[in-house]
C-alpha cells in the first residue's frame, strides 16, 4: 500500500486552519464595533478555550500530555498569542477596515518563516521560498493598488502589523510543543489569554457586549482560534513551522474576499490576480517532494504517532490502530524515503558544493533523548543530491 505523502497531509491541515481563521476577520470587524479591544480579545479566546476543553473531554487520552517543563513556554505563548496579538488586531481592524486588515495578516507568514529560520534553522528551499513569495505577492496585488492610505488608518495598520509579529512569535514559541496533544495546548493557551484580557477589560471599564455580538465573537473564537489552532499545530507537527505559516498565508486572502463580498470594498481585476497567486503558492506546497538518504540516532521519547508512517514498527498486544501516544524507543537506522520536517526528520542538510550550514541551536522544550545518546557526537549534515532538492 502506498504511504500517504506527509507533506500533502500537512498542507491540507494548514489549509483547513487557514480557512477557519480567514473567515473570522470580517466578523470580528462587525461584532467588535463599539466594544473595547480587550473585551473583543477575551471573547474570541474564551470561545477557543471552550471548544478545546469540550473536545478534550472526548479525546482525553489521545496525545502526549503537557509537562511541568512546558509551563513557562505556555505562559509566554498565552501572553503573546492570546492576549497581545488579538488585542492589537481588535483595535486595528476598527481603524484600518476588514479588507486591509485581512490582507496585512499575510505578514504573519513572512515573520514566522524568518523566525523559524533564525531560531530553529528550518531549511527553506527554493520551492518553499517561491511559494511564500507568490502568496505575499497575492496580498500585495490587492492592498497596494487600491488601499486608501489615510492618516486615520495608519495607526490601525501598524497595530495589525504588530499583531502579526506577535502571532509569528507565538508560532515559533509553540513549535517545540507540536508533539503535545493540540487540544491541551489550545485549552491552556486560550484559557490563560482570555483570563488576562478579561481582567484588563474589567479594570478598564470597557463596554459590555450585547448577546448577538458576544455570541458571534465566541463562535469566531471557537472556529477561527480554537479548531483552527488545533489544525495548525497538527500541520506544524507534519511539515514544520515555516511551511505551515507559508500555506496559512491563504487565510488573509479569504478574509479579504469575504470582506469585499459583504461590502467592505469593491473587488476588481487585482483580486482575481491575487487569487491566482495564492492558489499557486498552495499548489507549490501541496506538490512538494523531499527525499534523500538520512540517519536516525537511537532515541526514546513520547509523542503522538501511528504505525503506518515507516518509523513506528513496535508491536502492541493487543494491536492499536490509529494515532496514539506512549513512551517508545527507536533504534539507530539509515534509510531513504519521502519526509517532511517533523520530530523524526529535524536533521541538517549539507549545502551543495561541500560547505555546511551553521550548526543547529539547542532546541529547548523538545523530547529528551535516551540516556544511550549521552556523549553521542553530533551527526554530520546529510548531503542533498541534486535530484532530491525541492
Amino acid at each position: 500500500m502506498t504511504r500517504r505523502s506527509p507533506i500533502a497531509a500537512g498542507v491540507a491541515l494548514a489549509v483547513i486552519a487557514a480557512l477557519a481563521f480567514g473567515a473570522t476577520t470580517p466578523v470580528v470587524a462587525w461584532a467588535g464595533r463599539g466594544l473595547g479591544p480587550f473585551t473583543t480579545a477575551a471573547l474570541m479566546y474564551g470561545g477557543a478555550a471552550l471548544i478545546a476543553l469540550a473536545l478534550r473531554r472526548r479525546h482525553a487520552d489521545r496525545g502526549a500530555r503537557l509537562r511541568r517543563a512546558d509551563r513557562a513556554r505556555l505562559i509566554a505563548i498565552a501572553v503573546v498569542g492570546a492576549a497581545v496579538a488579538p488585542v492589537l488586531l481588535a483595535w486595528g481592524v476598527q481603524r484600518a477596515g476588514a479588507t486591509v486588515t485581512a490582507l496585512l495578516l499575510n505578514l504573519e507568514a513572512a515573520f514566522t518563516v524568518l523566525l523559524a529560520r533564525l531560531w530553529y534553522r528550518e531549511t527553506i528551499g527554493p520551492r518553499v521560498a517561491l511559494a511564500l513569495a507568490t502568496m505575499m505577492a497575492g496580498g500585495a496585488a490587492v492592498i497596494v493598488p487600491g488601499a486608501a492610505w489615510t492618516a486615520g488608518a495608519a495607526l490601525g495598520m501598524a497595530a495589525v502589523a504588530g499583531a502579526t509579529l506577535a502571532w509569528a512569535t507565538d508560532n515559533a514559541l509553540t513549535r517545540p510543543l507540536a508533539e503535545r496533544e493540540p487540544l491541551d495546548v489550545v485549552a491552556a493557551k486560550a484559557s490563560l489569554g482570555a483570563l488576562c484580557t478579561t481582567t484588563v477589560a474589567l479594570v478598564a471599564g470597557e463596554p459590555r457586549p450585547g448577546v448577538t455580538a458576544a455570541a458571534a465573537l465566541l463562535a469566531c473564537g471557537a472556529t477561527g482560534y480554537g479548531l483552527s489552532l488545533v489544525c495548525y499545530l497538527r500541520a506544524q507537527r507534519a511539515i514544520g513551522a515555516a511551511r505551515t505559516a507559508s500555506v496559512f498565508a491563504v487565510a488573509p486572502f479569504l478574509g479579504a474576499a469575504l470582506a469585499i463580498a459583504t461590502g467592505d470594498r469593491t473587488g476588481d481585476h487585482w483580486t482575481a490576480i491575487a487569487a491566482l497567486l495564492m492558489g499557486l503558492g498552495v499548489w507549490l506546497h501541496a506538490t512538494e517532494h523531499h527525499a534523500h538518504d538520512h540517519d536516525h540516532a537511537a532515541v526514546t521519547h513520547d509523542h503522538l504517532h501511528r504505525h503506518d508512517d515507516g518509523h513506528h514498527d513496535h508491536v502492541h498486544a493487543p494491536p492499536i490502530a490509529g494515532e496514539h501516544a506512549h513512551p517508545h524507543a527507536h533504534a539507530a537506522v539509515s534509510h531513504s524515503h519521502e519526509h517532511a520536517l517533523d520530530l523524526h526528520h529535524d536533521h541538517a542538510h549539507g549545502v551543495p558544493g561541500g560547505s555546511s550550514p551553521p550548526p543547529a541551536r539547542p532546541r529547548r522544550g523538545r523530547d529528551r533523548a535516551s540516556p544511550r545518546d549521552a556523549g553521542r557526537p553530533t551527526r554530520a549534515p546529510v548531503p542533498v543530491r541534486d535530484a532530491d532538492k525541492h
